[in-house]
């Protein structure tokens, strides 16, 4: 998948070879993402969901924790796949979404309709396939005021090539906490499950998921500049020496209760 991935990249800039190298880098480095982790997402802007209704972010958040991607609907390539990962890590996940957590799609092409939102969400429920998941996934259209808000607020960096009539983006997806900080990063189009499931729970401060994952979180740590967790010994030496002094004690008491019954059981005779 990584080899598609960086095939796909090639295949998305393959137009930027046709232009001159100046014009190859304008475009370049207005694309990326800078990690705004801990900042406020402004729960306020207005958009449109798939049914063209008024909604605000804040409709999203609250209670659970959310993964956000930003895309555009109508994107010839890149933007597919994005989703498309996006949904492979979610039907391995044991976490749901609308019940556990909440997925927002946002496109970030001011002149896309709410038509081609409710396109996209009927093409992704159904590859989701889990009964429950349309009020807890959201595809929402909106001003270029709003985008613009929210692009600046994660660090998603993009821009508008009006010869080739796209867009050059990022690719990636964020989860943010209910109360709509930005709290991981993972970049390209596969996103692993095991770490997208720790990030939310991390996300909900452990309101959701199981004992196991909450006592994963105490032995992984998030690494921001690689979107990965990974094993801190450490922690891990501590929670095996914590579970060996448990199983200690657990013995000592086991058989001093044995000999204190002998003893009672030889007096009884």
């Amino acid at each position: 998948m990584k080899k598609l991935f960086w095939i796909l990249i090639c295949a998305s800039l393959m137009p930027l070879y046709a232009a001159t190298p100046a014009q190859q880098n304008k475009v370049l480095e207005k694309v990326g993402f800078t990690q705004n982790l801990g900042a406020q997402v402004p729960l306020d802007l207005p958009f449109h969901d798939e049914k063209d209704r008024p909604v605000k972010l804040a409709d999203y958040f609250g209670q659970k924790p959310v993964l956000l991607n930003l895309v555009y609907f109508e994107c010839p390539m890149l933007c597919t796949e994005v989703l498309n990962g996006t949904v492979r890590t979610l039907r391995v996940l044991p976490l749901t979404v609308g019940k556990e957590f909440n997925v927002v799609t946002v496109s970030f092409n001011p002149h896309e309709t709410s038509v081609l939102a409710a396109a996209k969400k009927r093409v992704y429920l159904d590859r989701y396939g889990r009964k429950g998941s349309q009020d807890g996934w959201a595809f929402l259209t909106g001003p270029e005021i709003s985008i613009k808000a929210l692009a600046d607020a994660v660090g998603f960096h993009y821009t508008y090539d009006k010869e080739l009539d796209q867009y050059a983006h990022a690719s990636g997806i964020m989860i943010l906490t209910p109360q709509g900080r930005v709290s991981h990063y993972f970049y390209g189009v596969e996103y692993p499950a095991q770490d997208v499931r720790l990030s939310l729970v991390e996300a909900s401060e452990g309101r959701i998921g199981s004992p196991v994952e909450k006592l994963l979180l105490y032995c992984y740590h998030y690494d921001p500049s690689t979107g990965r967790y990974g094993l801190v010994i450490m922690r891990v030496v501590r929670v095996a020496g914590l579970a060996t002094l448990l199983l200690l004690i657990t013995f000592v008491i086991s058989m001093l209760l044995v000999e204190r019954a002998g003893r009672l059981t030889s007096k009884g005779s």
